[in-house]
């Protein structure tokens, strides 16, 4: 298994990875087991890449099966949701920081293939775009839809995301997350 910063080459990859998760094509059987809610086009992945340097994915046997987003609040600002959760920074607070958009960052989506769940990936691959993410930002923030109780458990559970606030957009409720980026998840 390799850990990369993905370049131009794995968009292919990661965007074959994303339809098979992603709400509006994912199968309606694999749901229950999380989904990713936000779309992406092959641009705003090659813009992700080349200037942000935020797009981190995991490779076995030469296929993506893990990505992690990763990127400041001017890339995503672009997205309505985050456009909400940027006017709402100013109100928050995590790890001693008043929540701005220079000291924090957009954490997601992330995609693990379900033939890899569970063995730890996640946490490795957060772990890795998180201390890429570091030297940038001491604050990772993100957002769960209230319904994707697995990605929920994950975040919370395995990586130890706090929830510091909730809001509504477009009909759905979300909780928002925060994670200090100093600390390592200390992975064996």
């Amino acid at each position: 298994m390799q850990l990369l910063v993905a370049d131009l080459a794995d968009i292919d990859g990661v965007l074959t990875l994303h339809r098979k998760y992603q709400i509006d094509t994912i199968q309606e059987g694999d749901k229950k087991d999380g989904f990713v809610t936000t779309s992406f086009t092959r641009e705003q992945l090659t813009k992700l890449i080349q200037e942000e340097q935020g797009l981190f994915i995991a490779k076995h046997e030469g296929a993506v099966v893990a990505y992690v987003m990763s990127a400041s609040w001017q890339f995503w600002a672009a997205w309505p949701i985050f456009a909400r959760m940027i006017a709402d920074l100013p109100q928050l607070e995590y790890a001693g920081h008043q929540l701005s958009t220079e000291n924090s960052y957009q954490y997601g989506p992330v995609c693990v293939d379900k033939a890899y769940r569970g063995s730890g990936l996640l946490e490795r691959i957060f772990d890795f775009a998180r201390e890429k993410m570091a030297d940038r930002y001491p604050v990772l923030v993100t957002f769960i839809n209230q319904i994707n109780t697995r990605s929920y458990a994950a975040h919370t559970q395995k990586l130890g995301l706090e929830v510091i606030a909730e809001f509504d957009f477009n009909n759905n409720h979300y909780l928002e997350l925060a994670y200090d980026t100093s600390k390592s998840l200390r992975l064996p």
